[in-house]
């Protein structure tokens, strides 16, 4: 636990300094809503002598301080939930918590009020009343908090630490704040898994976990995203990042990746009480996992990133509509992307297979796409088979492939005239009248098409 007072006393001369009305303001940028819900202990070993009062009373006083500056800040609304204070010890009462005062952005003087009623007087019930907590927040469209005071472990046989992750897993509330008032080393580990925790182990350093916990909740911190090219320097950008929340699966934030006057990536600015998973939304995509962030400490994050450009084309003007072309990682049967022609786009560096959707399909293996360079395909402009006949029928399409027919297209059976844009090549074209009912009447016509001209093809 030594090295969570060191970093508790880096924290305080980066925060504690500085007046807690700043701490709702970033940048100039809009803040969220933020609700903070105190889990208070009022166990009857609240009563026990902590310094000048009882653990009860300093809490009280402290807590009573700080919602008190937090109704000074904007956005910021407060509730109070108890545990231990409605029925008394022996026998014990595992139920015995109450949302005693429910959020409002004008709460100091209920908060206050209500802690000058109670009595500290029951068990201590943590996981039952973490439970609870989850009703007393109106919605999920806020930074849900919540703050568990406490100098005592769980007495009821509950899990504190699965309940707590549940509901994080939900997204019901971020990763709460524990502070525990005088506790053991032995019972500050129990407490470990159930949030952040910071150890209070006198009077003076409680006020100043406090403060510390409180612009934790309050402030937003920066990142940096590097796009990391091929040449292992940040240059890549105007990319779309996603950022979820690790543990819920919830869509944190979006951003564009831009890059700063300066030549180097803008700075984020995010909410530090999450683990996030940030996917960027190149083709394919790169992820950085498990990114954690430290209160006031600007963080760096990269990824390999390196990008290329693919531009599809054919010459002039092309009987060509609409044609597309469909993207695979090399040796890969999943699609990545469907491509239009005379198009550019970017993909990660590295080989690719195109498919692309002429008639007959052309298939274009092992295409390198190299660091800031453009690798361009370009195809053959296509002809024109015209179609005809007396009457329609059914039939196909196929390529002459050296001694081997390869399927092209389907004629329409409803049509006794068409036509069909096809790849230069040698084709045949084999047909049935509707009204000829015996397979003797098949016909077969070879034809070539070249490229930007048409060729009439006879069925009769």
């Amino acid at each position: 636990m030594g090295n969570n007072r060191i970093l508790m006393g880096v924290l305080v001369a980066l925060f504690f300094s500085m007046p807690l009305q700043l701490f709702a303001q970033q940048k100039g940028q809009p803040q969220p809503l933020t609700r903070i819900l105190f889990l208070f202990d009022a166990s009857q070993s609240m009563y026990g002598r902590w310094e000048s009062d009882t653990k009860f009373e300093v809490a009280k006083r402290i807590l009573t301080g700080i919602t008190d500056s937090l109704q000074k800040i904007p956005n910021v609304e407060t509730a109070l939930h108890i545990y231990g204070h409605t029925k008394r010890f022996p026998p014990q009462d595992c139920d015995d918590n109450r949302l005693e005062v429910p959020f409002s952005k004008t709460n100091a003087i209920r908060i206050r009020n209500k802690l000058d009623e109670i009595r500290p007087s029951g068990t201590t019930p943590i996981a039952r009343s973490l439970e609870a907590c989850a009703n007393d927040f109106p919605d999920l469209n806020s930074r849900n908090i919540i703050i568990l005071i406490t100098d005592g472990i769980e007495e009821c046989d509950g899990d504190p630490c699965a309940v707590s992750k549940a509901l994080q897993k939900k997204g019901i509330f971020l990763k709460p704040f524990v502070i525990g008032l005088n506790l053991s080393n032995e019972l500050q580990k129990q407490f470990e898994c159930v949030g952040t925790f910071f150890d209070a182990a006198t009077e003076s350093t409680f006020n100043t976990v406090m403060n510390v916990v409180i612009t934790q909740a309050l402030n937003n911190t920066t990142l940096q995203v590097n796009l990391i090219d091929d040449n292992k320097v940040p240059s890549e950008t105007n990319v779309s990042m996603t950022f979820y929340d690790q543990f819920s699966g919830a869509v944190k934030y979006n951003f564009v990746h831009t890059m700063h006057p300066t030549g180097v990536p803008d700075t984020l600015v995010v909410d530090p009480l999450s683990k996030y998973t940030i996917v960027v939304h190149t083709i394919p995509q790169c992820v950085i996992d498990s990114v954690t962030l430290v209160p006031g400490k600007h963080t760096h994050v990269g990824v390999n990133a390196g990008q290329g450009d693919l531009l599809l084309k054919y010459d002039g003007l092309s009987d060509y509509k609409n044609l597309k072309c469909i993207v695979r990682e090399n040796g890969q049967m999943n699609t990545l992307n469907v491509q239009e022609f005379n198009s550019t786009q970017r993909y990660l560096t590295g080989k690719y297979d195109l498919e692309i959707l002429t008639m007959p399909r052309l298939y274009i293996p092992n295409v390198d796409i190299s660091q800031s360079k453009t690798t361009t395909i370009q195809i053959p402009n296509p002809g024109i088979a015209a179609l005809g006949s007396s009457s329609p029928g059914y039939g196909a399409i196929f390529v002459e492939d050296g001694d081997q027919l390869k399927w092209v297209v389907n004629l329409d059976s409803n049509s006794a005239k068409q036509n069909i844009i096809l790849l230069p090549g040698k084709y045949k074209a084999v047909f049935r009248p509707k009204n000829a009912r015996e397979t003797k009447y098949t016909v077969e016509r070879s034809f070539r098409v070249t490229s930007g001209a048409s060729v009439t093809v006879n069925l009769n």
